[in-house]
């Protein structure tokens, strides 16, 4: 049952600790929409679209209202199209990507995930289109959000798409020059890529996912750093334990408002994502969790562990708050979007070869990093090789969202504001991969794949 006392303290947590629902996204399977004619595809997946989600960003604001919890944004995730589109007659799959984009702008969300692909062991047709199409139709929409899965546990690496990568992400950064290549914020590259992740860019509507369905992503990296500070000089199980705690109250408001919502929407409820998803405001910081631990600025010797601590007591935390968790799950740490990280670039405490040992205990990966525009596409697929290596033998998702900002360099400043925030340009290794890269081919599946 819950107190008096457990009521006032969810309020002070979501008006002065930035608690907030960060997404509700609702996932929608575009199967039954593939046609031989890309229009009839298109508007097919459109009106799908439409009809749907139309009330969704209505109930959510009743829910806002209502139960005075803060939800960020509406979010739809549909089918990867790499599917859907395959069976059109069509050499570019961007007019999906403005059909998606005009869809979700109707129904008013502020974005839309699935312009995906999933080629951990090899291409069809479908996935050459989509991929060689991502650069135009990030470009050319405003809401689409893209993804492809190179890697898994099972399968392996397709080095042949983490080098196609490169040169993908290098393409999107040059259309988008003028706007600080910000098409590559929309862009991730996925091993071990989830069914039902609710968050922005990678987020898709999985083939095993039912027809329609809600997913909540929770947040509150504030709330959890408030809570730290009354154990100051308290040993770790001490730390850990009020990190559970915290986490536990977090995502029990998740539940409640993917319940509420799958109930008024009619269609089922299926995971809250625990993960700790910071802002570019101050107070919202999961750099900040890890100094209150006692780094004394993130990056610093000790930062790996903290993060390690944070991110699994955070897992503990939540699943016991919650009937349904999945997605990624964990900690975020995403440069531009986190004002702490920011800062410790600035400071020199870190850089590019931390946030790599970071990513083995976090949530997710090398996630909104903006490097120089000069930066080879062979470095940058060089850059996802190495973070799918560790996503594949440790069995967990990582990711690589890197953003070449053209006619940045190192030190320099990039701000593409709201919740993208802005971002340092960090330094990257000026030593070559392209033999390494050039090799194509698949590295194989680790040795734990073998569990059958």
């Amino acid at each position: 049952m819950i107190n008096k006392n457990e009521v006032f303290e969810t309020i002070h947590m979501i008006q002065d600790e930035k608690l907030d629902i960060r997404t509700i996204t609702m996932g929608i399977s575009l199967r039954d929409c593939p046609d031989e004619n890309t229009g009839k595809a298109c508007t097919k997946i459109y009106d799908k679209i439409t009809a749907s989600a139309a009330s969704l960003v209505k109930i959510g604001e009743q829910i806002e209202v209502e139960f005075g919890i803060p939800i960020i944004n509406k979010r739809i995730a549909v089918t990867p199209i790499a599917f859907v589109a395959e069976a059109s007659k069509t050499e570019s799959y961007v007019p999906f990507a403005k059909a998606m984009d005009k869809a979700a702008g109707e129904v008013g969300v502020h974005f839309i995930g699935g312009f995906s692909s999933l080629v951990h062991k090899g291409y069809t047709k479908g996935d050459h289109i989509l991929i060689a199409s991502i650069p135009e139709a990030l470009s050319q929409t405003k809401r689409v959000c893209s993804s492809v899965n190179i890697a898994t546990t099972k399968s392996g690496i397709n080095m042949d798409a983490v080098r196609q990568m490169g040169g993908i992400i290098k393409e999107t950064a040059r259309l988008t020059a003028k706007d600080g290549s910000i098409g590559c914020a929309k862009l991730v590259v996925f091993a071990n890529t989830p069914e039902d992740n609710p968050f922005m860019a990678g987020a898709s509507h999985g083939m095993g996912e039912p027809e329609c369905i809600i997913n909540v992503g929770v947040s509150g990296p504030g709330a959890v750093k408030s809570a730290l500070e009354k154990v100051k000089g308290e040993p770790f199980d001490v730390v850990a334990e009020k990190i559970k705690r915290t986490a536990f109250k977090i995502t029990r408001m998740g539940q409640l408002v993917a319940a509420e919502a799958s109930k008024r929407l009619g269609i089922p409820f299926g995971i809250v994502d625990l993960s700790l998803a910071p802002t570019s405001e101050i107070g919202d910081s999961v750099a900040r969790i890890l100094e209150e631990i006692g780094i004394e600025s993130c990056g610093a010797p000790g930062t790996t562990a903290a993060l390690a601590l944070l991110n699994d007591a955070i897992k503990k935390g939540g699943i016991m708050a919650s009937s349904h968790v999945g997605g990624l799950s964990g900690a975020f740490i995403p440069v531009s979007e986190d004002e702490g990280m920011v800062d410790a670039v600035v400071k020199g405490s870190l850089s590019l070869d931390k946030l790599e040992a970071m990513t083995c205990v976090c949530s997710v990966g090398l996630d909104m990093i903006a490097v120089p525009g000069d930066t080879k596409a062979e470095t940058i697929s060089a850059i996802i090789a190495d973070e799918a290596a560790i996503g594949v033998t440790n069995n967990k998702t990582t990711a690589v969202r890197l953003i070449p900002v053209y006619n940045k360099k190192a030190g320099d400043m990039v701000e593409w504001g709201g919740l993208l925030g802005k971002a340092v340009i960090m330094k990257v290794s000026p030593f070559s991969s392209e033999i390494f890269i050039h090799r194509g081919g698949r590295i194989p599946a680790p040795i734990i794949s073998l569990r059958n």
